[in-house]
């Protein structure tokens, strides 16, 4: 029997929303913060404020209620961080590898599918996650993680390696620029074939050099929540 490929099985998973579900797919609006876009010239992206305030405009001008997108973006907003950027241009970390789920602060994050906890961190570097959940997932014969960053630091407050989590169960909240790495309110989603010997982090930021590898390890997480 001809044994289905990872991301045509996360194509066949029937996933809970990682957000409100009665929020309709309609009310999802794709949001572009790669350098290619012309509009966040006049927009000081150093500044989480300004930032938030673009990305919240642009969905209410839109009639929407979340924006999300992200996967393989490469941007500029990591230059504000030293975090991501290093001796050379074909090794700083620009290159998006999660979905971003803009919406606003102490949002309820919802488990996608059946999971363990794996592990969770406050990433407290600035630039990078603030608190963060990874959950564990063993469906048929695939083994694979979710990250969950941006979250509100009482998110990760009395959590236990091994618990069992059930699809649709809340497992955090997100939190404020003051906790989550200082970004406008949003979830970093990204499923993760292989994490190694990461524990409650894992890079969502990759490099030129790197990316092919982290394409592979890090498939597009929306084919499994099919956001369009």
């Amino acid at each position: 029997m001809l044994v289905p490929s990872f991301e045509s099985f996360l194509k066949s998973l029937n996933a809970h929303s990682v957000i409100d579900a009665s929020i309709k797919k309609t009310d999802y609006i794709l949001l572009d913060l790669s350098i290619d876009n012309t509009e966040l010239k006049f927009v000081n992206t150093s500044s989480s404020s300004d930032l938030e305030q673009f990305i919240f405009n642009y969905i209410k001008t839109n009639k929407a209620k979340v924006a999300f997108g992200g996967y393989l973006e490469k941007r500029n907003i990591y230059q504000r961080s030293t975090y991501f950027n290093q001796h050379n241009s074909k090794e700083e970390r620009n290159i998006h590898i999660g979905l971003d789920i803009w919406v606003e602060a102490n949002t309820a994050i919802y488990a996608p599918l059946d999971g363990t906890i794996h592990s969770f961190k406050n990433n407290t570097n600035h630039g990078d996650y603030g608190p963060t959940l990874i959950l564990k997932h063993q469906i048929n014969d695939f083994e694979f993680y979710t990250l969950y960053g941006h979250l509100s630091e009482s998110s990760i407050a009395n959590k236990s390696v091994g618990i069992e989590v059930k699809q649709g169960d809340v497992i955090s909240v997100l939190g404020t620029s003051e906790v989550n790495g200082d970004y406008p309110p949003h979830l970093h989603f990204q499923i993760i074939k292989n994490i190694e010997d990461y524990k409650g982090d894992y890079p969502g930021v990759c490099n030129l050099l790197n990316l092919e590898f982290y394409k592979l390890n890090c498939p597009d997480p929306n084919l499994l929540l099919k956001l369009n």
